[in-house]
Order: structure tokens, then sequence, then C-alpha cells
């Protein structure tokens, strides 16, 4: 299955056996998975046809030119770009036809259990344990941070079971279900009003050892499959000319001519051309994943998406001047999903604050830049060998 025309041909079929306007939505979904219409790069059986991931657009045209629905990628952002593409690496087959199905559909949403407070910024720091009783694994611990956990029913999870050895080498992955006894989720308000994060408490929560994720001791190793997908899922997502932070404030100065400034022109064109260097190094990036997994590139993606985000909003903020320090609604809200253009410029200014924290701070991100990526000489760690348990905290 490499060829377009065929591809589309199954595309056309699939849309006369199904026609969206007489299938409900989810329905339809379901159909789509099981047709290998989902991800057509995955294997067959797996919402996919072994196809070249490229050939996933042909598919994707045809579905939006019909008005099919769709699954909705920005509530259910962290099951599709960071959970299905470690679960398809590492897990069983039992699990991934377990889990892939509801995910990608948005039956079950998925939550990521990495961050914790007292790890800051080094992931590997981590100190949630997990502890073999039997056939299950007792898990104690507090994550932070983590988007989506109020409407999750799965997170991935790493916890820590073997403090003796050094920090990286003592970590296992987890699937861990949400509505688990000893699992208790609270709402971090945020600058925005809202709370889309929250922090997650583990007391004695019992995980069969069938939803281990990788061998254990083996968790950094799979981490950094969800960590890599993760940033390219954030930094490099598709976007038309003018799609993102820079089409509101492009439109706000076409609009609103009473407004311009020299300076604030110039400021604007810069961006403008910064953000559609992105926008194009994103497809670039999309392209070398047909031929394999995604690299320390993404880190790269990830951090200029914060530093852009961060910008544009300050100057469209600048640009509406009183008007934009107006800010529409503090209720206290849990969203499902962030919607950076559907709210008011102010809205835009704040959240974009939390981007350069949200999928790996952009000060880790520049060192994996500079070492993975530039091949700079790496930092002096004197803990890469010292036993976890032993490290000052």
């Amino acid at each position: 299955m490499t060829d377009a025309s065929e591809l589309r041909r199954r595309t056309r079929e699939f849309l006369a056996a199904h026609p969206p306007a007489a299938t409900g939505r989810l329905d339809f979904l379901r159909a789509r998975f099981d047709a290998g219409l989902a991800w057509v790069h995955f294997p067959e059986g797996l919402g996919g046809l072994g196809a070249p991931r490229a050939l996933q657009a042909v598919v994707d045209a045809e579905l939006e030119a019909a008005g099919a629905p769709d699954n909705d990628p920005r509530r259910i952002g962290i099951g599709l770009g960071m959970a299905a593409p470690t679960i398809l690496q590492y897990g069983t087959e039992e699990q991934k036809r377990r889990f892939l199905k509801p995910l990608w559909t948005g039956e079950e949403v998925w939550c990521q259990l990495f961050s914790e407070p007292g790890a800051g910024s080094d992931l590997a720091a981590l100190g949630t344990r997990a502890v073999r009783e039997g056939d299950d694994w007792v898990v104690n611990g507090q994550k932070v941070w983590t988007s989506s956990a109020h409407v999750a029913r799965w997170a991935i999870l790493i916890a820590r079971t073997d403090p003796d050895v050094p920090k990286h080498k003592g970590i296992t992955y987890f699937l861990c279900d949400m509505t688990d006894p000893g699992v208790e989720v609270r709402p971090l308000r945020q600058i925005t009003g809202e709370a889309e994060f929250n922090e997650v408490f583990l007391t004695d929560v019992r995980i069969p050892d069938s939803h281990r994720l990788g061998e254990v001791g083996d968790g950094w190793r799979v981490a950094q499959t969800t960590l890599n997908n993760e940033r390219v899922a954030i930094g490099g997502m598709r976007l038309p000319r003018e799609g993102g932070m820079i089409g509101p404030v492009s439109r706000t100065w076409r609009e609103r001519p009473e407004l311009r400034t020299h300076e604030l022109h110039q400021r604007l064109l810069k961006l403008w051309v910064d953000a559609e260097v992105a926008r194009l190094t994103g497809e670039r990036l999309r392209q070398q994943l047909v031929a394999g997994q995604p690299g320390p590139e993404g880190a790269g993606m990830k951090l200029g998406f914060a530093r852009l985000n961060q910008e544009i909003s300050g100057l469209e903020v600048e640009l509406l001047g009183a008007e934009g320090l107006l800010y529409d609604d503090w209720t206290m809200r849990r969203p499902e999903k962030v919607d950076f253009t559907g709210r008011e410029a102010g809205y835009r200014y704040l959240r974009a604050k939390g981007n350069s924290i949200e999928g790996g701070t952009s000060e880790v991100l520049l060192n994996i830049v500079a070492e993975r990526v530039l091949g700079l000489p790496a930092e002096p760690r004197t803990d890469k060998d010292v036993a976890w348990k032993d490290l000052a905290r």
C-alpha cells in the first residue's frame, strides 16, 4: 500500500460505505480506524495499512472534502502525539490492541504523569516510587503540571523502581488507570484564571504488571520516545500560512490601520517571517519522520515555538494598547483543550508564558540542541554514576 491513487480509491470506497452525513460520529471514527485510515503508517489491524506516513495527507484531504468528522485532535493531543507512538514501539500486542483504538477515536483521553515538584527540570531525578508486590506495582508519589488529568481515563507514567542505581537506570514506564483508587487529581489555577493543568497524587495505587511498558528499569529509554514525539507534536504541528498566533495579529494589523506605527510594523514583519520559517521547518521535520522516529531536532522546533508565541502575543497586546489589557472572563474553569486563537489577545499573552515550560523547559531544550544537534561538549555532570538514593535533595 504505497500508491497514492490506490489509497485515494480506498478512502472513497470507505466514504461510500460510511456516508458522513448518515453515520454517527463515533461509529464513523471506529470504522475509519478498522479500515486502516486512522494512521496509514501504523500496521494493519492497528489503525493503519503499513503505508508511508506521507500518504496520510491523501486520506485526510479526501475525508475533509467529504465533510467527515475528525477525532478532535486538540482534545486528545497527548494520546495521539505521545502515548500512541510509545505504545506502538514498546507495547505488547495485547497492549496495542487494547489501547490504540479508543485512544484514536477519543473515547479514552490520556494524560502524562512525568513532571514532579521535587525534580524540577531534571526529570530523571523523579522520586515517585513503584514497588513490586506479586503481579502488581504499588505506586506512591506526586506529579505536577498534568494537562487533561481531570478528563483523562489513562496516563503514561514513569516511576522509580530501583533507588540503588544511578537515576537514569532505575526508572520504569507504566500505563496508569486514572479511575483507580488512590489517584487524586487537584486543579492548578493558572495565570489565565483557568485550571487547565493539575497536580496528581498517587497513594498506594496498584498497577498490574501487564500495564508496564518496556522492561523493568528501562523507563528512561521508553520515555525518550515519548518526549521526542511530544516536542514534535507541540512545535511541529501542521499549520497553513498565517496559522497559529501570527494570524490574529496580522488580521488586526490589516483591519485596524489607526493602530499602526513604523516601529510595530518592523517588528511584525520580522515575526511574520520567523513564523513562516518555523512553519516550513515543521514541514521538513514531518517529511523526515517518514524515514523514522523523531530525533532531537524536535527540541529546536519546540524551542522556537515557545519564543515565537511569546513575542507575537506581546506584540499583539502592545498593538492594541489599552484594548489589549481587556480580559473576557476570569472564571475558574477546567477546560478540555487550549484554544490560542479563539480567545482575546490578553488570553494569548498570558497562556503563551507556559509554552517555555510545558513539553520541556526552554533551558533544557537549549542543552539538547547544543549537545545532540550541534555536537557541543556536554556540561559536566557529577551525578551520572551515583545511586539515586545517595543524591542530595
